[in-house]
């Protein structure tokens, strides 16, 4: 059987190539990485992904962890023991879930664009929503539902401001004498 050509040719050096790039590629793609901030600062580097997490006290293996009951047709059902590893970082856990317990921010805002829509169709239609349809101003041709469904946005993005706007609608504007 012939041999390939290219095994009979002499390796050539390619002066083209940044080996230092190719170094950082390599151990970026080797080592990810970790996002999360608690995990990355008790991982070590020396150790496997398994002995980590185990460490850590989280799981590596969802089926070893919680383990399926297993049927057997004559008897008991036997339940697979899952290994008692030895949790040496226990503070990871606690501080996800310090982080877990922590209520979430509603950081949705609407675009100001949107807010004066919403603002012009209170101020002119209060709350007729046929009539906000059929409004000029309803560039996009929205629905009475698609306007409803968009101050009600207003109103959950923004509470404090739409309150604000709804006080100014109910006072009475001083006439100019």
């Amino acid at each position: 059987m012939p041999k390939a050509k290219q095994s009979a040719r002499r390796k050539k050096f390619n002066y083209n190539v940044d080996r230092k790039k190719l170094k950082k590629q390599y151990i970026k793609k080797c080592n990810p990485r970790i996002e999360n901030s608690q995990i990355r600062n008790a991982w070590d580097d020396k150790k496997s992904m398994a002995r980590n997490l185990q460490e850590m006290g989280l799981a590596f293996d969802p089926n070893r962890t919680l383990p399926i009951k297993k049927k057997s047709l004559i008897g008991k059902d036997k339940e697979t023991k899952a290994p008692a590893g030895i949790v040496t970082k226990p503070y990871v856990i606690s501080q996800l879930e310090e982080e877990a317990a922590r209520p979430e921010r509603d950081s949705k805002t609407l675009s100001s664009d949107l807010m004066e829509y919403a603002q012009y169709m209170i101020r002119e239609h209060k709350d007729d929503f046929k009539a906000m349809a059929r409004d000029e101003k309803n560039y996009y041709q929205d629905t009475p539902k698609q306007i409803k469904r968009k101050i009600n946005e207003y109103k959950r993005c923004h509470p404090d401001h739409y309150d604000n706007f709804m006080k100014s609608l109910a006072a009475p504007e001083p006439m100019a004498q």
